[in-house]
């Protein structure tokens, strides 16, 4: 109790701080500013309460438990009598309950058995051969009940109608997965490699990342907890850990810089994905000169560099989940999150070290908006459609996908690849696999992706080292595109097995210099052996080495192609259906629910502004158009809108004083019957926004009024005759309509979007001659340049600088997305009297693209009228 009171609650639990001592009292001191919040006072160097903030030496402690000298002896007994031993090596998978008359394997077998009649009615010698070498290895290595539970939490998602999708990552290369229905993709049409996924020559466990309808992926998460019990499943930590720019602001925050000076400095480190410090101060210049001219600067970055790295907080996985077979007490600490779920103290890493069971249960948008599509095509039609009988040559989808009009489509919709699929040309499924391969950075940059094309459209000729390279690489035209290649051409020409290749592949995306050396030996021998000339196999081993950090994964890529190509069928057959699930998909993200209102536009299809009468929850097809969601008006609730969807069953509602007589206004509020009335909801009963506007106040209090007479039970809800008769309050005279341009204003303010018109409508046309790009085409482009941009503006937002001059800050929006601008005092000193919300504007200045959010800082703002 007493060190208790000398150190205050909880001093010695900072969980980063633990080996830190007196003597590194400047980064010590850091790191617990950083904790707390708190910042270095340069007087008394630090703003707390004591000066204890370190682990005492053992004379330290001698002195502090002087009276009770047996306190510290009893600590070593305690720890000499710990005696925790982690079993590694060895794996801790729940029992899985198997029916009567089978085992484990048996019953996996009698499983593959039922699909193998299901998607091979005429099984060749091959599917049989196949077949019996994954069950094997999948038995040898003890994973036979992994491949159970997957299955049966896979089929119960599918008896409860929640979207599988057809796999994912290197899972998509195992027969058995597709045969058991956990993946939708023929691994032998396709050539796709067991090994890649589980290789006999490297003992880990094996690795099912499952995507979910994202809307209902948590009732399979609970669904695992009942089967095998609260105690066995929990979600997984991760730790987020300083960054270098997070460093930096962590550390200047704590050492007392200025927000602003702090930031500049940490925006002078080059952005891009793990870059350290040590880096940052070799690729910027102006980096090194500020930490060279300021000895404060200086010591900022030292600090920073040393506790970078760290970690600064703990969240839940986004989609990790272990499941063991005892309670998880048993193997690894738990704790309970910031909503009290559960999770494990240790990272994924650890746990798979430990031999638990890790899952991952993904939630995919784009699975939630096909299973809409459908729901919605079968409402209209009839037709029940099954994904796994979309046909793979469908016409009008392939003339979509040559069109480049991918907007919405999965994994094809940005605007570089679009681009790329109109050079490409897809003219079946198959030529999707190798376009999800080749839109990536390495091929992108290295000229791959172009060389692809031509020798696709015979504009260079194809050619290969060694005619038994044709086999393996014909179908990417000569180039190693995927990492099974490389698997193939280690195993046919070089003698190894896929399992040896797979080592290979990896030794040689990690650029493992003696490994690699090694298996270059193994290949030229093997190569030699199949009679290939000794200089021809090294410059086919050159090629692999070359290629290898080019390579993608063939499995990946040939399931995410299909769920691209099966959102492109529902696209160019069932356009309303798609397009009406894909804006709801996006409610509450206002570009896109912009972006996707244009395409819809392009497309020819009107979309409706929502109606009280008319409208559901979601977005939905009506006619030849589609008709705006309920969920998408601000300040409406899903309590609201049950009640108004079940209240017009009775009868339509003819007038907004009805509609407030006929909903509780504890239910429905004024905010959100205004709301419903400036978005143009009301619009089916005649009335112009403007007389509701004028007469809401009256009408919602009458109704307030009537709603408390019939809670004191004063007159029934059919009794609307004698003393309590609430008039009908409305403006029903003819009132003349608001302006066009603050009808739109009201669309944007309550809808988020502009519906029915857009300010910009009129200098569409003249923008696209003046070769100004949509907004979208600017932001995705990662460089940093000079750009002009066009659009409207909202958000304006003006602001003092520490030199006490104005500036201001606006968001630049048009038809495809939006982008925040920031205007300096000399620029806004010229502009400024013509500023404000809602004016169309072109912008010319710098994109800066430092930050995740890119900002363009304006040069010169022109005003349109």
């Amino acid at each position: 109790m007493r060190l208790a009171k000398e150190l205050g609650v909880g001093v010695v639990a900072t969980n980063d701080l633990h080996y830190l001592r007196r003597e590194d009292a400047r980064i010590h001191d850091v790191l617990l500013c950083i904790q707390t919040g708190k910042t270095i006072n340069d007087q008394d160097r630090m703003r707390f309460p004591t000066d204890l903030f370190y682990y005492r030496t053992p004379q330290e402690m001698a002195l502090v438990f002087a009276e009770v000298p047996e306190a510290l002896a009893n600590t070593c007994r305690i720890a000499e009598r710990c005696d925790v031993q982690l079993e590694l090596g060895s794996y801790h998978l729940p029992a899985f309950p198997v029916p009567e008359g089978f085992d484990a394997d048996s019953y996996l077998e009698h499983l593959c058995r039922e699909g193998l009649a299901r998607c091979y009615p005429e099984a060749t010698a091959e599917i049989e051969e196949r077949l019996a070498y994954e069950l094997s290895v999948i038995k040898k290595m003890g994973f036979v009940t992994y491949f159970l539970i997957v299955w049966d939490f896979v089929s119960q998602a599918k008896k409860r109608g929640i979207m599988v999708g057809p796999g994912r990552g290197s899972a998509a290369g195992s027969l058995v997965g597709y045969l058991l229905g956990i993946t939708d993709l023929d691994p032998l049409e396709h050539q796709l490699l067991f090994e890649r996924f589980l290789n006999p020559e490297r003992i880990s466990m094996p690795d099912f990342d499952i995507d979910f309808c994202y809307e209902r992926r948590g009732e399979i998460i609970e669904y695992v907890k009942e089967k095998y019990g609260a105690d066995h499943v929990a979600q997984i930590i991760t730790f987020g850990t300083m960054a270098a720019r997070g460093a930096v602001r962590d550390v200047g925050r704590a050492l007392g810089f200025p927000y602003g000076e702090v930031d500049r400095i940490a925006k002078l480190i080059p952005a891009g994905p793990g870059i350290t410090l040590e880096e940052a101060l070799k690729l910027s210049p102006d980096l090194q000169r500020r930490a060279g001219e300021d000895p404060k600067i200086a010591n900022l970055l030292e600090i920073a560099q040393a506790v970078e790295g760290f970690p600064r907080h703990a969240s839940i996985h986004a989609a990790g989940v272990v499941i063991s077979a005892q309670p998880l007490t048993e193997y690894v600490p738990l704790a309970r999150a910031a909503e009290g779920e559960i999770t494990t103290q240790f990272p994924m890493e650890d746990l798979e070290t430990i031999g638990l069971l890790k899952m991952d249960f993904l939630g995919l948008r784009t699975l939630t908006v096909l299973r809409d599509t459908m729901e919605l095509v079968k409402k209209q039609t009839g037709k029940e459609i099954c994904l796994q009988e979309i046909p793979p040559q469908d016409g009008k989808t392939l003339e979509l996908l040559r069109s480049g009009q991918t907007l919405g489509i999965f994994q094809l919709e940005s605007s570089g690849m679009r681009k790329l699929l109109v050079q490409l040309a897809p003219e079946s499924f198959e030529d999707l696999i190798p376009l999800v391969a080749l839109y990536r950075p390495g091929p992108l940059g290295s000229g791959m992706t172009e060389d692809f094309i031509q020798r696709r459209h015979g504009e260079k000729e194809v050619t290969y080292l060694h005619p038994r390279l044709e086999d393996i690489l014909k179908p990417t035209y000569g180039i190693i595109l995927y990492q099974e290649q490389v698997m193939q051409i280690c195993s046919r020409l070089g003698g190894f097995s896929l399992g040896e290749a797979d080592l290979v592949r990896r030794a040689m995306g990690k650029k493992k210099p003696e490994v690699l050396a090694a298996m270059r030996q193994k290949f030229l021998a093997g190569a030699q052996k199949k009679g290939i000339d000794a200089g021809v196999a090294e410059k086919i081993f050159d090629l692999m080495e070359y290629f290898a950090g080019y390579g993608f994964n063939k499995s990946h890529s040939a399931a995410y192609a299909l769920v691209a190509y099966w959102t492109a069928y529902f696209k160019a057959n069932y356009p309303r259906a798609f397009m009406a699930a894909l804006l709801t998909s996006v409610i509450g993200n206002s570009d896109k629910v912009g972006l996707y209102i244009e395409e819809c536009r392009r497309m020819g299809i009107p979309v409706y502004p929502p109606d009280v009468n008319k409208s559901r929850n979601k977005f939905t097809e009506e006619g030849e158009g589609i008709r705006f969601g309920l969920l998408a008006v601000k300040n409406l609730g899903e309590g609201a809108i049950a009640a108004i969807l079940k209240e017009r069953e009775k009868a339509p509602f003819t007038s907004l004083s009805g509609f407030c007589r006929r909903l509780d206004p504890g239910v429905i509020n004024k905010r959100a019957v205004e709301s419903l009335s400036k978005a143009g909801a009301f619009a089916s009963t005649g009335q112009t926004r403007r007389a509701m506007s004028e007469s809401l106040p009256t009408v919602f209090e009458n109704s307030q009024r009537l709603a408390a007479a019939r809670r004191e039970g004063q007159l029934s809800f059919f009794d609307l005759d004698g003393e309590f008769t609430v008039p009908e309050t409305e403006n029903r005279r003819p009132v003349e309509e608001y302006p066009p341009a603050t009808l739109l204003a009201m669309e944007k303010e309550y809808l988020g979007v502009y519906l029915t018109g857009n300010p910009l409508d009129p200098w569409k046309e003249k923008f696209k001659k003046n070769g100004i790009p949509s907004i979208l085409e600017i932001i995705e482009d990662d460089r940093e340049r000079q750009v002009v941009a066009g659009g409207v503006v909202s958000a304006w937002k003006r602001m003092v600088t520490k030199a006490g001059k104005l500036m201001a800050t606006f968001r630049l929006e048009d038809m495809t997305a939006s982008l925040e601008v920031l205007v300096f005092p000399k620029l806004y000193e010229e502009i400024h009297e013509a500023a404000g919300n809602d004016r169309v504007v072109v912008v010319k200045g710098r994109l800066d693209t430092a930050e995740e959010e890119k900002k363009l800082l304006a040069s010169q703002i022109r005003w349109l009228s």
